[in-house]
């Protein structure tokens, strides 16, 4: 008995030995590993011409493999309004998430992002802006390949429903696409013009799923911009509605982003 509390006790302070030289102390290191543990919080946000409802593949995957899953509805009506409603869901689960945006939602999370409760960022076909642009602007540079996006008399943007399946949702079934084009949300000229000032990709681990065949951003553009964000990232033959179409492969990548804590200047 007494040669077992002799061995508990050297290891106890060849512990302590191995902290010190280390530069820390043994609450440090329990502190550093905890830091580092998997993220089991996921917020997924909706992006321009949809809602939430989308994502539901996607959170039935992450749900099922322990994720507690957050699904917020930014109204789209302004980017300040936007981002409002997604801090609140940021916040109300209470520890470190991974912030997923889908299209504008991309626009949306490279701000939310900079909140210290969030610890990595996945854009899926999203727009991963910089310091001054809008999703306006940067589609200027590359233009997209669809023609349906149209202004009205209120302020806001829409898909020519005409259109919508082939530029916006075109590999999910046609009845699930022809009600996306008659229940969509239309995107505020505010939210799609605003610009961002500060990028939580710069300081925050980051993932990019590219939707090889979209037509409502440029395959260039996101590929552009995962680069420049030093993203992880993978590429599926989708349209647009990659989330939808792809949820394994969704899932799998915001899985990865949650394996660990570590931010990009780590």
């Amino acid at each position: 008995m007494n040669n077992r509390r002799d061995v508990m006790k050297n290891l106890c302070v060849l512990g302590v030995l191995v902290a010190t030289l280390a530069g820390g102390t043994p609450e440090s290191a329990s502190a550093e590993s905890a830091s580092k543990a998997a993220i089991k919080n996921v917020v997924l946000v909706h992006g321009a011409f949809a809602d939430g409802s989308g994502w539901a593949a996607v959170a039935k995957i992450l749900e099922q493999d322990g994720y507690t899953v957050s699904v917020p509805q930014p109204p789209e009506t302004s980017y300040a309004d936007d981002q409002k409603y997604t801090k609140a869901a940021i916040d109300a689960m209470g520890g470190p998430v991974v912030l997923v945006g889908h299209s504008y939602g991309g626009s949306i999370i490279t701000e939310a992002g900079n909140n210290p409760n969030v610890a990595a960022l996945v854009y899926i076909a999203a727009f991963a802006l910089d310091e001054g642009e809008s999703c306006a602007s940067i589609e200027q540079a590359v233009p997209q390949a669809s023609k349906a996006f149209k202004p009205d008399s209120n302020g806001n943007w829409w898909i020519d429903q005409a259109h919508f399946a082939a530029d916006f949702a075109a590999d999910v079934p046609p009845a699930v696409s022809g009600f996306m084009a008659v229940a969509q949300v239309p995107i505020s000229t505010d939210a799609f013009t605003h610009k961002v000032t500060n990028p939580a990709w710069k300081t925050k681990r980051t993932f990019y799923m590219v939707a090889a065949e979209d037509r409502s951003i440029n395959p260039e553009q996101e590929r552009m911009m995962a680069k420049r964000a030093h993203a992880k990232t993978v590429e599926v033959n989708s349209s647009h509605v990659a989330y939808m179409s792809h949820p394994k492969e969704t899932a799998k990548l915001i899985e990865e982003a949650a394996a660990t804590r570590t931010s990009a200047s780590q």
